[in-house]
């Protein structure tokens, strides 16, 4: 497995753990001291969180074995960016009740577009001079 590949994937196995846990701290801790707004709000971070762990894995695995799409690695380490921003930011939220950090979360909601996206094309060929 090429380098790059190998950490994306240790990293989407490292988020889809601490997805894991998170879920069932809010599931089982916060519970009973979040108000239903806030813990609806904290769900949506670990669905995201954990959805897009799974990609950054994919992608990883997709990446070993194609590593001439060059695309893939920059949408693992975005979507990587996206759960620290967009699940990031909802999990603060939660926990603090401070609204302004919902101003971040648009920027992870980003991160993921552009990162799918870039998954959309990885297979497309960019053509070079020689070709």
């Amino acid at each position: 497995m090429i380098r790059g590949a190998q950490l994306l994937l240790r990293t989407g196995a490292a988020l889809a753990l601490l997805g894991v846990v998170l879920g069932a701290f809010g599931a089982h801790a916060l519970k009973n001291s979040l108000g239903a707004e806030m813990l609806a709000i904290y769900q949506t971070g670990v669905q995201y969180h954990l959805i897009h762990a799974l990609g950054i894995v994919l992608i990883a695995i997709l990446a070993s074995t194609q590593p001439a799409w060059k695309r893939l690695i920059m949408a693992g380490w975005l979507m990587s960016i996206g759960v620290l921003l967009f699940s990031g930011s909802l999990y603060l939220l939660a926990a603090t009740g401070v609204r302004a950090l919902g101003a971040i979360t648009p920027l992870g909601g980003l991160c993921f577009i552009v990162a799918w996206g870039l998954l959309v094309f990885a297979p497309v060929r960019i053509p070079t001079r020689e070709q």
